[in-house]
């Protein structure tokens, strides 16, 4: 079993993009967004298994649309139904996945077109001993800490702030014992892990790496498939 292992979080069910399927089914010239995601995972080095958190009721359906992918990789697919909460559909699909693999990675379906080069980079920098790892990109615009009455109280500096993204890594026993002591409270595991009191680590992440979201956001991932073109299917 290769050392890495990718959990795909595809369970949302994106009601602020507005379609008749769950996020992760929305279609983009001819494939699933979960498509895309699965597609880099199994090109990433050293990726022994990929185990995919699917919507509650729509199993079968992520399976059929990702199987193929992994299948020509010569790897390992799992597909579970994800929980109520985004914590909830990781640990489900952690649990559900082979144990040999000592770095996992956690990925968001919504962030489809994650290129091949940041899972590597962020399982490279987990190898370097640090527990956790998100990849992130600079803030560009100013960013001000608001109070509950709208009064300003803080105005971060940009130069030390990033945008987090996904796939984040972390050693497998580290990710579990986050998960087990503080569940879904987080919005992302990398703060699962902060509250351990394990420092968690940046490295450069990818405009690529755009969260889908809204209708405009699945715009501007389709501009970027149909720039692509065959290389993306």
């Amino acid at each position: 079993m290769s050392r890495v292992g990718v959990v795909v979080v595809a369970a949302g069910a994106g009601t602020r993009l507005g379609g008749q399927v769950p996020k992760a089914l929305v279609e983009v010239r001819g494939h699933p967004l979960v498509w895309y995601a699965v597609s880099a995972a199994v090109q990433a080095r050293d990726v022994g298994w990929v185990s995919v958190a699917a919507p509650p009721g729509h199993v079968a359906a992520v399976r059929e649309a990702v199987e193929p992918v992994c299948r020509a990789a010569g790897v390992p697919l799992t597909v579970v139904p994800g929980g109520a909460h985004r914590g909830d559909s990781v640990l489900a699909a952690l649990q559900a996945a082979p144990t040999a693999s000592e770095v996992v990675l956690v990925h968001d379906a919504a962030r489809a077109l994650a290129p091949v080069e940041v899972f590597d980079r962020v399982a490279a920098a987990v190898d370097a001993d640090h527990p956790a790892v998100v990849p992130g990109v600079p803030v560009v615009d100013t960013v001000k800490q608001v109070a509950a009455d709208g009064r300003v109280v803080a105005t971060p500096e940009r130069d030390a702030l990033r945008l987090v993204q996904t796939p984040q890594g972390f050693l497998r026993q580290v990710l579990l014992q986050a998960h087990a002591a503080h569940g879904s409270v987080a919005t992302d595991d990398a703060g699962l892990v902060e509250r351990l009191g394990r420092p968690a680590y940046v490295v450069a992440g990818d405009a690529r790496a755009l969260k889908v979201t809204t209708p405009a956001d699945l715009r501007r991932l389709t501009e970027w498939v149909e720039a692509e073109g065959d290389r993306l299917g």
